[in-house]
Parts: C-alpha cells; structure tokens; sequence
C-alpha cells in the first residue's frame, strides 16, 4: 500500500481532518489526524494494519518472531489487536498476544497483563506526533527483561522528529504545518478554531 493509498483511505474514512485546529501543543494547524474515524469500520482497519505487517516483516527479516503486541491505550488498542491479528495469520502463532498500557496516575502502566523477561514485542500506535507514549510503551516492555522488535505505525506526523532505540516503520510519514495562535494565517482569516482533542 503506497502513502498516497493510505492517505486517499484515510480522507475516504474521515480521519485525516482539513480546517483550523488548536494541537494539544497550543499550536494552529490546517490538518489533523483522527485515526479513530478510520479504525471504526474493521475492513479499513484489518486494510492498514495487513500492510503494516507486511513493511514490518520486510524490515524484520526474521519471519516476524514475536510473543507479542503491545499498544498504549485508548489510540493504539485497535491498530495492536489488529497488529497481532495478522502477524498470527501470517505466521500460524496462535497465541500471540495483544496487550496494551493503560494511564494510571497519568502515566502509562500495565495493569491487566504481564510482560515475561525475554519475551519479543511489537508496539504498535495510531498516530505520533511527538512519541511521548510509544517511549513510554517501550520502556514498560524493556523494563520487565523483554525486548522490542519493532515500532509499527499507521501516521508518522513527527517529522522525523520521534526516534526510538527500535526500527519504526509507518504506513504515512507526514510533518504537520503549525503556526503559534499570534501567528495563524487561519486565525486572522477568522476561521472556526477546533479543538479536535488527542
């Protein structure tokens, strides 16, 4: 799947958002990504994320060894179950898991799963822009003695800014155009401010 078929499936699902929105940075900008328009309908979902295994596996090289996938919540629960739905397909493990981190005290945590040293994961997310919870992902996964094989992607909105000690592959690479508020082109044209939320 080319970036350009991505794109064209996430602007046919709603979830890449043209207008004036306010980034949870205080930043302006013309665009915005609301992966959760597209991950609601499951083809358009299974879609992204059986492409995205399949640039992962290219990049592996190692048959996609994994025990796991690992998302944080709430964005990534849909794309890691799906991460893991066809990492099995594609190589018969069965028990693969898919498991997620979760806020706690406003950090994320594993409460409901368990991470065995030793164990191979992928991380999968919906969208990073600055990577602050995929960091936060892999250092749980490292923490408990396992490792991280890769980071698997759908929006890549960093540009190039979020880097991690794992490979990361993505199916859209996009660097957003922002604006400080006292310099928005959108704002002095008197365009709706949206606050579209993470």
């Amino acid at each position: 799947m080319t970036a350009e078929q991505v794109q064209s499936l996430l602007k046919e699902a709603g979830a890449l958002l043209e207008g004036h929105f306010e980034l949870r940075s205080g930043l302006h900008s013309n665009r915005f990504f609301q992966c959760a328009n597209v991950l609601r309908y499951p083809q358009m979902a299974a879609q992204l994320c059986d492409a995205l295994v399949e640039r992962l596996g290219e990049v592996l090289g190692d048959g996609l060894k994994v025990d796991g996938v690992i998302a944080p919540a709430l964005g990534g629960i849909v794309v890691g179950h799906e991460v893991a739905r066809a990492v099995s397909a594609q190589t018969g493990h069965r028990m693969l898991k898919s498991i997620f981190a979760e806020k706690e005290n406003d950090k994320l945590v594993l409460r409901r799963f368990k991470i065995q040293p030793g164990e191979r994961y992928i991380v999968a997310e919906d969208v990073v822009t600055r990577g602050g919870r995929v960091q936060e992902t892999v250092d749980i996964v490292t923490a408990a003695g396992a490792e991280v094989a890769a980071i698997g992607l759908l929006v890549n909105r960093s540009g190039g800014k979020a880097r991690f000690d794992a490979p990361m592959i993505s199916l859209l690479d996009s660097e957003p155009v922002t604006w400080n508020p006292d310099a928005c082109p959108l704002c002095k044209e008197g365009l709706a401010l949206v606050h579209p939320g993470s």
